[in-house]
């Protein structure tokens, strides 16, 4: 028999000692060596101190049922004791000793399996006993495994201490004095014993932690078990009917927190303080309208919510924000952007704003718009700000100038971006000197921050970063202070993203660098339209009807706003009525490229039919470049008094004659 090069193991607990009962001879008699010889049954324990000659030490198996038993033959030493197992018998399987320890740890698994199993039906059982349904208690019981740990710690203390007896005794139990408690029924009793009927693990499952569970179980005392699961279920309805708002949610929490900058309420604090929590996750603040991110935030930041009334406070208010426009999709925004408005009584609060926001000229409607914007503003330090911010305007001296920016203009801008008033009066007041030293004060800065209101918010040195840059591609300080005031936006983008982006397109487009400063003079939108949403597409067309390349290059440089009209309402109907009805070739366009801003309605139709009429042919721009006066002078021998409504009048009838 070939003998396998021992391994060192230690040996098996205790080693018994049996005599061998089988007609089977050992393979040798060669003292003190072991040997394998299979599994046998027919044994007969004996005590170490026996004097048998042959004696076996038993190596068990335990993962098989029943226990496989390897019997290891050994022959006596001169000592009639068995040599110590030091090295792994001969013909004994490495492998039996390799998985020995994975069966062991197999065994535990399921020991704990069966443990956790009779411990979920525990706890299933005894919710509903508290009232949840059985539906309810399984998913709850699967979704509290902290709640289960704990119970079964405590179950291994008592059974350590060997207390069930008083348990028992205690609880006034005769069965179980009876017959010994199963593993099911002391979690059981130590489930009773924890006095929560059922909130804790209820609450675990909606994701807080076991401390914070059990501290809101204990605020949540006067609450039924099926009252709360009820409630949960309606809340999370209603701030998370749609989980998929595409980070929308998190973009407006994200801007809110931003662009705060005065001493805050509780209220306020504690939603910050529930943003950041989301924040902190996986994910950031995209995740505030998902349901299974935030709810355990929102339970945790804001407790009292469990304690409201289901008929009596929630339900009004949902129906309530409905009632003043708020459509019930959008309502969850408001919730969740600020939750203690659900602590609002209808009445004496947010009436009482509403009321107090007619001083800047909003309705109902322009209130429930600005709630969707800003939530905070019903918050009692907003409410405050707003008055400052409201002084600020109307009190103070504008850049040392007499006059003051119209009080309309500064209600407009609250109505439109009431992000302003989360800004304190001191930053407010920054940018508006600022703004003078490029020369926009008074009534002009009432249009600018009418028509762009959030460039209040800016930082100087950003607005000064946009006046550097328009500098650097070759405008003069008086050029600038007139392209905020006829489009602020500009002073509100992004250098890399966007402006730059822009000269990029128009660089490809064919506008060489000479020629930047006039085509932004003319037409500073082109720094604000999407270069992939709308100015490429519409390139794309132009050169789809045949223009080419150096004839879109040679028409933006002429008349820079060609590439901010919109294909379907603007470009392709002249084009095809220039094409089919005025049977004209493109390159008239190329020549007069203003030919596009004209109404086709009021002017291109109406003039075309009248000159046509009358058999004369003329060029687009002496058809539209010249006002009424001077076209009804030139080709109607109408005197420049009656021009416009006799033009009015010819234009409707020939229109409507040859279909125009």
């Amino acid at each position: 028999m070939t003998t396998p090069t021992p391994t060192r193991i230690l040996p098996p607990p205790p080693c018994y000692y049996a005599t061998y009962n089988s007609p089977r001879a050992p393979p040798n008699n060669n003292s003190g060596s072991y040997y394998n010889i299979g599994t046998c049954s027919n044994l007969s324990l004996v005590p170490p101190s026996s004097s048998s000659k042959i004696k076996l030490a038993l190596w068990y198996k335990s993962s098989c049922s029943p226990p496989k038993i390897n019997i290891l033959l050994c022959c006596c030493n001169h000592n009639n004791h068995l040599p110590p197992l030091p090295l792994e018998p001969h013909g004994v399987d490495s492998q039996d000793s390799c998985t020995l320890k994975q069966q062991q740890q197999q065994q535990q698994q399921q020991q704990q399996a069966t443990a956790t199993a009779a411990a979920r039906e525990a706890i299933s059982e005894i919710l509903q006993k508290f009232g949840a349904s059985k539906e309810d208690s399984i998913d709850i019981a699967l979704r509290s495994p902290k709640y289960l740990a704990m119970l079964l710690d405590s179950v291994r203390e008592l059974d350590d201490l060997s207390l069930w007896d008083s348990l028992t005794r205690r609880t006034g139990s005769q069965e179980e004095e009876s017959s010994p408690l199963s593993l099911k029924d002391k979690v059981y009793y130590m489930a009773k014993e924890k006095a929560d009927k059922g909130k804790i693990p209820f609450l675990e499952s909606l994701g807080l932690g076991l401390p914070s569970a059990t501290h809101l179980a204990r605020r949540l005392s006067s609450q039924t078990l099926p009252n709360l699961i009820t409630k949960v279920k309606y809340v999370k309805d209603m701030f998370f009917s749609n989980s998929d708002d595409g980070g929308l949610i998190g973009k407006k929490a994200r801007r809110m927190m931003m662009y705060l900058s005065i001493p805050i309420d509780e209220e306020v604090e504690q939603t910050l303080s529930f943003f950041e929590k989301v924040e902190a996750r996986r994910g950031g603040l995209d995740m505030l309208g998902s349901r299974d991110a935030t709810f355990r935030y929102l339970i945790e930041s804001f407790p009292r919510l469990l304690l409201l009334s289901l008929e009596y406070h929630m339900k009004p208010m949902v129906n309530f924000l409905e009632s003043i426009g708020v459509p019930r999709g959008c309502s969850r925004s408001i919730l969740i952007l600020f939750p203690p408005i659900l602590f609002y009584d209808i009445e004496k609060d947010i009436k009482l704003s509403i009321q107090a926001f007619k001083k800047v000229g909003a309705g109902i409607e322009d209130f429930s718009g600005m709630l969707l914007n800003y939530p905070w503003i019903l918050s009692r330090s907003i409410q405050e700000n707003y008055e400052e911010i409201r002084f600020f305007f109307e009190r103070e001296k504008v850049a040392c100038q007499d006059k003051i920016v119209p009080k309309v203009s500064v209600d407009l801008a609250i109505k439109s971006w009431p992000l302003l008033l989360g800004c304190s009066v001191s930053k407010l007041k920054v940018m508006v000197e600022q703004f003078g030293e490029l020369g926009v004060r008074n009534k002009k800065l009432g249009r600018v921050i009418t028509r762009s209101p959030q460039l209040l918010l800016r930082k100087p040195q950003e607005v000064l970063q946009v006046v550097s840059f328009l500098k650097d591609l070759g405008h003069e300080e008086e050029t600038i202070g007139s392209l905020i005031g006829r489009r602020p936006d500009i002073f509100a983008a992004s250098i890399e993203k966007t402006l730059k982006k822009k000269l990029d397109f128009l660089a490809m487009v064919g506008v060489s660098e000479s020629h930047l400063p006039r085509v932004i003079r003319k037409y500073p939108g082109l720094f604000v339209c999407a270069v992939d949403r709308a100015m490429l597409p519409r390139m794309k067309y132009l050169l789809e009807i045949g223009l080419s390349e150096r004839d879109v290059a040679f028409m933006v440089r002429r008349f820079s706003p060609l590439l901010g009209y919109d294909i379907d309402t603007v470009l392709r109907p002249k084009v095809e009525f220039l094409v089919n009805i005025m049977e004209k070739p493109l390159k008239n366009v190329v020549e007069y490229p203003r030919y596009f801003s004209y109404s086709l309605k009021k002017k291109i139709k109406p003039r075309y039919w009248l000159l046509k009429r009358r058999k004369v042919e003329c060029s687009l721009k002496d058809m539209l470049g010249k006002n009424d006066e001077e076209f009804s002078s030139e080709f109607l021998d109408v005197e420049r008094m009656l021009a416009t409504p006799y033009l009015e009048k010819v234009a409707d009838m020939l229109c409507k004659n040859d279909g125009g």
